[in-house]
């Protein structure tokens, strides 16, 4: 039976996974979380959720016309309502035909593949599906589409738009007037480009910083979150005092619901174990602020809750997020979140939308079969129709609501076409402001700071003059990679608002990346900091900055050591042990990630000529700084018994002239060897994040069931110990193919080498020889993100280990892939074998040994 909305005493202690049984339809007949021994519940009690009085207050007006709608529409008209494909997947005659309810660009889609493209051509895309929508010749549907966007730190897959401090920069600031005003701007910037729906803001409350997503959280206070939602969601979509949804307001979403902040070990997309007290205290406090604004739409999670998937939890979605909490707009999934439900494909999912699920976000091919699949689901019972009646009912009103209805098409609205809207003198005079108040000043020493511009001035490091590395991820493309200053028009880099300031005011500057000079320098400035990164290619095993190469380090350093004066600018999404680094400077700034406006550093950092300075230093650690590169700071978690090097709410300001950071330590107290456990890649099973793949070289194909068959490789389940645990592997000899573990994510696997670990695989051959057989990893290196070349031969040495009949062990140590300078930090695969010859043999117990390098097979010295 389904969970009800009442209270009910659950006494829970079995482990962690999640109860879902599935009938042949696909019905969920049971949400119950389990959770370990250790643990309990005293009951799902939707009543302890607080219930939101939304400023859109329900219209008998909106309510009849949505009515008058939803009985007039054919069944394939209300399935096409509910899909949500992507601009690369489909086409305007796709639009035509089927009257899609809304579309998306995901991060790096542009118009015709164009990452150059002006804002007419985004228009003219807007208005081309706009009116292939309302064309009723094809469907018989004259309902208009509307089209979402991830602009997440302003309009940020466009070029020249203006992009403003990722979230956890404003948290710092602590001004949710600002946050209102960037909330306009933005909805300027996405206005002129047709667009009519923001996937923002994203209301975690990041609870550990390992997590890749952090910097798009506001604070680890749920406080914080909760009035920072509530700010942009008014600057989006309007406010009672000003009016709903005018000309230059967009439809807003709240994301993700719920607690991406705070899975195990900060994966992303992991599980959240949280009580459901500490779920509402700390994860559900942006919702209540984004909610009470006013806020349309609400975006599912990928990730789960005590093991089940948030998009196919009825329990949150139904009897939290709509009856509970009272949330009458829709419920959109994210990038086929649905899919990952078990017993669903990102083609076929009834679980997803009886769980609650209003919009299915389908960006790939996959959509049409989804929407064949969904009208046969409903027919046949396994959807009900009333369910999807008050998916179509919901989307509807949130469309009459923002008067998708009413407004002219795309191209004949107010801010339309308009590119001196995109990227104004206006819009980044708020961003530079936002830079100013973003800044947290960590050390001072000697009151170096603000700085003397009558100086000749070193400006250092490779964030100085790099503009998508000051701005991250998210930022034109979905990782930010890819980029060069001239991708930014209109833009300033860190260097030249620095230069700018100092030679106004009498100064000299030379930049120099690696610190290179001729005439020594008065004082430097570095600035440098993380790689753009977004979502699960930011995960990290632990917070140490520049783990196994202190190359940033090693220039502060260099400069210490010529007795120059050290200003440290770091550029990061999160807080990160640089206790070294902090030692190595006389001053170090938490610069966050900025985006296009660096010159806003200048601002706060150089004095002016006379020596006062016209913006101090007011930002505040919206995050609390780590001690040890494994303290995952939280003021919130009231059992940690060490505290943050820097608490939460810390920051120097100009007036704090007995702040004195004497020397800390530098030894990382990184986790010993012996309490690093192995690491399990395939023992039994695959191991999350892997996942088993086969094929040529860049053609490879994932494993999806118990065989994989193509023409250079055979791959099938076997069994050892217990059924299906081992994997019998075939290769045809015809051209060179790989087998392998392979992740969409790079994973931080560096303890290991550190640990002198060993690559460890049972295994059984069963061909003569081992061909020409090589163990690879394959990792992204850390300078220009092309992959890692390494490649270790072991065909040798599986021939002499081999007894046959039976299993052998085969171990080689971490050491030779890292004196072929594979970066362990960002491994995308850590196991593969790769041959052109015929050969067979069997693969068992695939793991990271700790300390056993030196007693490995095959070693390299």
């Amino acid at each position: 039976m389904f969970l009800k909305s009442k209270a009910r005493a659950l006494k829970l202690t079995v482990s962690l996974s999640l109860a879902v049984s599935l009938t042949g339809c696909g019905t969920i007949t049971s949400v119950q979380p389990k959770l370990s021994a250790d643990q309990s519940l005293t009951g799902l009690q939707p009543k302890r959720w607080p219930k939101i009085q939304s400023a859109i207050a329900t219209d008998t007006a909106v309510e009849k016309r949505v009515r008058k709608l939803l009985n007039n529409m054919t069944l394939e008209q209300k399935v096409a309502q509910v899909i949500q494909p992507e601009i690369r997947s489909i086409t305007v005659e796709d639009m035509r035909k089927y009257g899609f309810g809304s579309y998306l660009n995901g991060g790096g889609a542009y118009p015709d593949d164009n990452k150059h493209a002006t804002p007419e051509d985004w228009v003219k895309l807007a208005e081309a599906m706009y009116q292939a929508s309302i064309d009723d010749s094809l469907d018989g549907s004259s309902i208009p589409t509307m089209w979402g966007t991830d602009a997440v730190h302003g309009h940020n897959n466009v070029i020249g738009a203006t992009l403003f401090p990722h979230n956890i920069g404003l948290g710092a600031a602590r001004n949710p007037a600002l946050i209102e005003a960037i909330a306009q701007a933005t909805a300027k910037e996405v206005l002129a480009t047709g667009i009519d729906w923001i996937f923002a803001p994203t209301v975690a409350t990041a609870q550990d910083d390992r997590w890749g997503r952090t910097y798009e959280s506001y604070s680890e206070s749920p406080d914080v979150v909760r009035d920072y939602a509530a700010a942009i969601v008014k600057g989006l979509q309007g406010s009672p005092e000003q009016g709903f949804f005018r000309d230059h307001h967009v439809i807003s979403t709240v994301k993700h619901f719920i607690g991406d902040g705070g899975t195990v070990k900060g994966d992303d997309q992991g599980d959240n174990i949280s009580s459901e007290a500490d779920l509402i205290k700390y994860h559900a406090q942006g919702y209540v602020g984004g909610l009470t604004a006013g806020a349309q739409t609400v975006m599912a999670s990928f990730n789960s809750w005590h093991g089940n998937k948030i998009h196919g939890d009825q329990y949150l979605l139904t009897d939290v997020l709509k009856n509970r909490m009272g949330f009458d707009g829709l419920v959109v999934g994210d990038w086929n979140g649905h899919g990952q439900i078990p017993g669903c494909s990102n083609g076929n999912c009834p679980q997803a939308m009886n769980a609650g699920l209003d919009i299915y976000m389908t960006p790939n091919a996959d959509w049409k079969d989804l929407y064949h699949n969904l009208i046969e689901q409903v027919k046949s019972g396994a959807i009900s129709r009333s369910r999807l009646d008050d998916a179509v009912t919901r989307i509807l009103r949130v469309k009459i609501r923002a008067g998708l209805f009413d407004k002219a098409s795309p191209a004949n609205r107010t801010y339309a076409g308009n590119t001196e809207v995109i990227g104004s003198a206006e819009h980044r005079a708020i961003a530079r402001q936002a830079v100013r108040e973003s800044l947290v000043l960590l050390k001072n020493n000697h009151n170096i700071l603000p700085l003397d511009p009558h100086q000749h001035v070193l400006i250092a490091g490779d964030a100085a003059d790099n503009i998508g590395k000051q701005s991250g991820g998210w930022t034109i493309t979905w990782q930010g990679t890819g980029n060069q200053n001239s991708d930014f028009p209109g833009a300033t880099s860190i260097y030249s608002g620095l230069k700018q300031k100092i030679e106004a005011n009498g100064g000299s500057v030379t930049l120099s990346e690696n610190g290179e000079f001729t005439h020594k320098p008065d004082a430097a400035i570095v600035v440098f900091g993380e790689e753009p990164y977004a979502e699960g290619n930011g995960d990290i095993d632990n917070l140490e900055y520049q783990r196994g190469n202190k190359r940033d380090l090693q220039l502060l350093k260099k400069l210490k050591a010529l007795d120059i004066p050290v200003v440290s600018v770091f550029i990061s999404g999160r807080p990160m042990w640089v206790n070294p680094e902090i030692n190595a400077s006389n001053a170090f700034v938490a610069a966050w990630l900025p985006g296009s406006e660096g010159q806003g550093i200048a601002d706060v950092i150089i004095a002016n000529s006379n020596g006062t300075t016209s913006y101090p230093f007011t930002g505040k650690l919206p995050f609390s700084w780590p001690a040890t590169p494994f303290q995952v700071p939280n003021t919130q978690d009231k059992t940690r018994d060490n505290a943050p090097l820097f608490p939460y709410g810390y920051g120097l300001n100009y007036t704090t002239t007995t702040a004195f950071i004497a020397q800390l330590e530098e030894t990382s107290n990184t986790q010993t060897s012996a309490s690093l456990d192995e690491r399990e890649l395939f023992v039994g099973t695959v191991k999350k994040p892997w996942h088993v793949a086969g094929g040529v070289v860049n053609q490879l194909q994932p494993m999806q069931s118990s065989v994989l068959q193509n023409e250079a490789i055979h791959i099938q389940t076997m069994d050892r110990r217990v059924q299906e645990d081992s994997l019998k592997i075939q290769w045809h000899g015809k051209q060179t193919a790989e087998f392998g573990l392979y992740s969409p994510f790079p994973d931080d696997l560096l303890s290991y080498q550190e640990a002198n670990a060993s690559l460890q695989f049972d295994y059984q051959l069963h061909s003569t020889t081992a061909g020409d057989m090589q163990l690879k990893v394959q990792c992204i290196a850390p300078h220009n993100g092309n992959n890692c070349n390494n490649s270790i031969a072991i065909a040798e040495a599986l021939q002499q280990q081999a007894q046959p009949g039976s299993w052998s062990i085969m171990s080689v140590a971490l050491s030779c892939f890292a004196n072929q300078q594979v970066t362990f930090n960002k491994v995308m695969s850590p196991f593969i074998l790769s041959n052109s010859q015929p050969v067979e043999i069997s693969i068992s117990d695939v793991k990271l040994v700790p300390q056993s390098g030196e007693q490995a097979i095959v070693q390299c010295k």
